[in-house]
């Protein structure tokens, strides 16, 4: 059990470390950029940006998921990569199929797993709408003034 909770703690602390480590860049760019997204015209900003957040999102779940997948297969935990890859997918998004499951002794990685996805998904998404937040803030200041 001390295993597996060491093994789990240290791939969300490791998945963690990289959505902060990107955050971080987005946040320099952001700032970077503040004076021409909060320029006219705001509604192609905006989409770009939502959609630039998207894909970032997307990007940062899917080194999580890989990060777990490739543990499972080194673990020896699964036969092949692909069903390494569609557990750590099913279980990181909190899908949870159930169809294919860890092997005894390493169950509670399927739960941390599931949590550290659900964590990611909380403060990617909680960033991108802060981040939007602020740009929208400036946008409508910036308007405001002569």
């Amino acid at each position: 059990m001390l295993r597996e909770i060491s093994v789990g703690t240290g791939l969300i602390l490791a998945s963690i470390a990289i959505a902060g480590f990107s955050l971080w860049i987005v946040e320099t760019w952001l700032r970077r950029a503040h004076g021409w997204l909060t320029t006219e015209p705001h509604a192609p900003k905006l989409f770009v940006l939502l959609c630039a957040a998207a894909v970032w999102i997307i990007s940062i779940v899917t080194v999580g998921v890989w990060l777990w997948a490739l543990t499972f297969w080194a673990l020896g935990l699964f036969q092949t990569l692909e069903e390494s890859v569609y557990f750590s997918l099913a279980s990181f998004t909190t899908l949870g199929y159930g169809d294919v499951i860890l092997p005894k002794g390493w169950r509670l990685l399927g739960g941390m797993a599931a949590a550290n996805g659900f964590l990611t998904f909380g403060i990617l998404i909680a960033m991108m709408v802060e981040a939007l937040r602020h740009i929208r803030i400036g946008q409508v200041e910036r308007s405001r003034k002569p």
